[in-house]
């Protein structure tokens, strides 16, 4: 975006040295004042203080591109990309498939899974096992070998388990209330995004279809009506601040669209550590 903005203030500057050009010929023609001309040098004046911002802006976020691969100075002079290109918005279907298969779910349901089968485990050691033996007597009496068979069941006077199996409960119960509000708050999160990058994809159309274009028209008529003498510099000054407002309008719109459309493919994609069930784990 902030390529966009560098070439958006750049098309700015150019229209504002028109309109200046324009009312210094209109002053030498003797038909309106010098102060015509001072107004508008000033706005060219705003807007090439605001390019040169553009540029530093520009500068700084190249940098930090570049620092995400470990690059102290970015060697590129330009980022490609489609930013006009607007996201792709999610049916309610696709997004509600999208969570059902959100990777910090499925975390989390591995976990209820692992903790659940932890549970039954502690629960089968309640029950004691049998030991079976099997061996063989000398009985003198008879002058012949018996064959002995024996079968051992320790009794679980003391311990049965109780206290492993009631933690093991209670942690499964707990994972289970987890994943729950895991839901929860990944649902809204999702809906939040999809509601708000369907406003914004709203807003971004209306400016390209209308705001921009009949801003656009209104400056272009402005200043013409301005050479032609029909119009005073204030109507191009007011026509000028509307078109700006319009294209920095746009610009923003858009990149919120692009910065909601990654946020919402962050809620869908992230995988979240279940640290509170970490920590209470021995």
């Amino acid at each position: 975006m902030a390529q966009e903005r560098l070439q958006q203030t750049d098309d700015l500057v150019a229209l504002a040295q028109r309109a200046t050009l324009a009312a210094a010929r209109r002053v030498a023609a003797g038909k309106v004042s010098p102060v015509e001309e001072t107004k508008a040098r000033v706005a060219e004046a705003a807007a090439r203080i605001e390019l040169n911002q553009a540029r530093a802006d520009l500068v700084t976020t190249r940098k930090r591109l570049a620092a995400t691969w470990g690059s102290t100075q970015p060697r590129f002079t330009q980022a490609e990309g489609r930013t006009e290109a607007l996201p792709t918005l999610l049916s309610d279907d696709a997004l509600a498939s999208r969570l059902e298969t959100a990777p910090a779910l499925r975390r989390w349901r591995h976990e209820v899974e692992r903790l659940k089968a932890q549970a039954e485990l502690e629960k089968a050691k309640r029950i004691p096992d049998m030991t079976v033996s099997v061996g063989a007597k000398r009985a003198e009496d008879l002058g012949r070998n018996q064959a002995i068979v024996g079968l051992s069941i320790p009794f679980p006077v003391f311990d049965r388990n109780q206290g492993n199996l009631l933690e093991a409960l209670r942690r499964a119960d707990k994972a289970r209330d987890e994943l729950r509000a895991a839901e929860l708050r990944l649902g809204a999160d999702a809906t939040q995004n999809q509601e708000r990058l369907k406003a914004l994809l709203a807003d971004v159309q209306t400016l390209q279809q209308e705001i921009l274009p009949g801003a656009r028209s209104a400056y272009d008529a402005a200043t013409k009506g301005f050479e032609l003498g029909k119009f005073s510099f204030l109507e191009v000054l007011d026509a000028q601040r509307t078109f700006f407002q319009a294209r920095a309008q746009y610009l923003k719109s858009l990149s919120d669209a692009h910065r909601t459309a990654s946020e919402l493919e962050r809620v869908l994609g992230a995988i979240t550590s279940p640290s509170s069930m970490m920590a209470d784990r021995p």
